[in-house]
């Protein structure tokens, strides 16, 4: 059976031994020092695993309208994608260490190009050493493949779909981003505090346990049905500071039974850069 949503260490021990086709893809990263997770995944990452830089690989240049992580050039990625030697016959494994913030990047990427057989280890690298598993630092050997796509322009809405949308009042926005940012209560990263008018706040860590694996699926399913009511999934659209962690919240309803959600991908890095667009601050 392959593995769509998450994927738990044992079984990805499991699988290992069994299926020569599985390839694992190191995605850590930091924004506040954009080399540290080749750094890090160079000392020690899990076994035959490529690595993704989410600036590198998996977003495209920043331009003067855009968010900070625009979404990559399609043909570029899938380039990249043979380059690792993914074919439509992998099971991909994908992680990082922040129980996939970064990791659930490319799970999504890669289920807009039509490929569904992708997971993201849940508790990422600190779940794989935890249980006594451990790492290497021989870099693999990748084959060029060749991997066919079939892109789901569907699967996010631009800037000026977000809007309509919400001029229509008939979808639900949720915000990905911790309680303090969504409030305007502080802002870290980008210029301007608080969240676009109309949405709703599930920060990423509500759907974790203490020990960053992912909570039930139906503790997860309850989180976001309290936030859509009726609304369907497919009406929901997920934002965060740059449209990377946005990809964790679909990943998250994917596995609670929740299908068909999508990205905003500009998310509040593109909203603010027109100041002419209204900014919210407090609860929603």
């Amino acid at each position: 059976m392959p593995f769509t949503t998450l994927i738990s260490v044992a079984d990805l021990s499991h699988s290992l031994t069994l299926k020569p086709t599985l390839i694992t893809v190191d995605c850590r990263f930091s924004l506040a020092d954009t080399g540290l997770g080749k750094k890090l995944y160079l000392q020690g990452h899990l076994p035959n695993a490529r690595y993704a830089h989410l600036d590198a690989h998996l977003s495209s240049p920043i331009t003067p309208t855009s968010g900070r992580h625009p979404l990559p050039d399609f043909t570029q990625l899938t380039t990249q994608i043979e380059q690792w030697g993914i074919t439509n016959q992998s099971q991909v494994v994908v992680y990082d260490d922040v129980s996939g913030g970064f990791a659930a990047r490319l799970w999504w990427l890669l289920r807009t190009l039509g490929y569904d057989n992708v997971a993201v280890l849940n508790g990422g690298i600190q779940a794989w050493q935890a249980a006594g598993h451990s790492l290497e630092t021989e870099l693999p050997h990748c084959t060029p493949s060749q991997f066919q796509t079939q892109l789901d322009d569907q699967s996010w809405w631009d800037i000026n779909e977000l809007q309509q949308h919400l001029t229509n009042n008939d979808c639900v926005l949720i915000d990905a981003r911790a309680t303090e940012r969504f409030e305007g209560l502080e802002e870290p990263i980008d210029s301007v505090a608080g969240h676009i008018p109309g949405s709703v706040n599930l920060p990423t860590s509500e759907n974790l346990d203490q020990h960053g694996l992912f909570l039930n699926a139906d503790m997860i399913k309850a989180h976001y049905q309290a936030l859509i009511g009726e609304i369907d999934a497919k009406q929901v659209v997920h934002s965060c500071g740059s449209g990377v962690f946005a990809c964790f919240g679909v990943l998250a309803m994917e596995y609670a039974g929740l299908g068909g959600s999508k990205i905003y991908p500009g998310s509040w890095s593109e909203w603010i850069r027109d100041t002419k667009r209204d900014v919210a601050t407090g609860k929603a």
